[in-house]
């Protein structure tokens, strides 16, 4: 009787773990603050099995920073997804896989679905001296200190806008009598406007990233002030002259000759009054 029981045990062991399906999360334990966290998921699921890859800072309590999904696909390769650390503070992380399909999921044994994460932030190593904020005319002038790198050295890449690397190599420091630090400066020519990424980082590894803006040249506005003409309008004043009195005409006789004419004309209407 014993022996059944045993057997059956057995069977439904093996039931178990022939129903069963692995998972396999893999990511480093540290990561350098600004740089991507690689992680890979390994899975024998069946095809279009889906799960989020989540993940969460976990210093005070568990806060989501971001999720992403992954489907088994039918080739049931390892996949990969990256995780942006750029602007998280150093301390405690967690990656976790969460299944999202429907049904229930069953796993084997030795199945891994949660990482501890470690981000090391040493970006407040750097001391910037030169503007955040720059001209194009003066390109972008990088200037500062790495606490207590003294002579070390350190590595400086320059990053465009667009991605692109202007500039990617170790530039010596000189130690600071004051503090030890070593300070350095740099100036590397650009050409546009923009923000430049300056990756810093030292024998140690990576420091940080310190972000600068290069600003648009400014540009002259010229401003047009309408010219208004005064329109003088004259207005024509009209004079209403009087009409003149008739002016006596002149007679071109002598008073003697008119005197003489008019004597003249009464005797003969005299002598001619005698006669009728």
């Amino acid at each position: 009787m014993k022996r059944i029981i045993l057997i059956a045990l057995c069977l439904m062991c093996i039931a178990g773990t022939a129903s069963a399906y692995g998972l396999d999360l893999n990511c480093p334990e540290s990561v350098q603050a600004g740089f991507p966290l690689k992680c890979s998921i390994d899975s024998d699921f069946p095809p279009g099995t889906t799960f989020d890859i989540v993940f969460y800072q976990t210093q005070y309590t568990a806060t989501e920073l971001s999720r992403q999904p992954i489907t088994i696909q039918e080739d049931k390769l390892t996949q990969y997804k990256l995780l942006e650390t750029k602007g998280l503070p150093g301390g405690s992380y967690k990656v976790e896989v969460q299944y999202t399909s429907k049904g229930e999921a069953s796993l084997r044994s030795g199945s891994k679905t949660l990482q501890l994460i470690k981000i090391i932030d040493r970006s407040g190593e750097i001391t910037i001296t030169s503007p955040m904020t720059q001209s194009r005319d003066d390109a972008l002038r990088v200037e500062g200190s790495i606490y207590k790198l003294g002579n070390g050295g350190v590595k400086m890449e320059v990053r465009a806008p667009e991605g692109v690397t202007l500039f990617d190599e170790w530039i010596g420091t000189k130690e600071s009598m004051q503090s030890g630090a070593g300070v350095f400066t740099k100036q590397v020519a650009v050409f546009g406007p923009g923000d430049y990424d300056v990756i810093f980082s030292d024998v140690k590894g990576y420091i940080g990233t310190k972000t600068f803006n290069v600003a648009a040249p400014a540009t002259q506005v010229i401003t047009t002030v309408p010219t208004t003409t005064e329109v003088v309008r004259t207005t024509k004043v009209i004079t209403t002259v009087p009409t003149p009195w008739p002016t006596a005409t002149k007679s071109s006789l002598s008073p003697i000759t008119a005197f003489f004419g008019i004597a003249g004309a009464g005797v003969i209407a005299i002598f001619v009054m005698k006669r009728h």
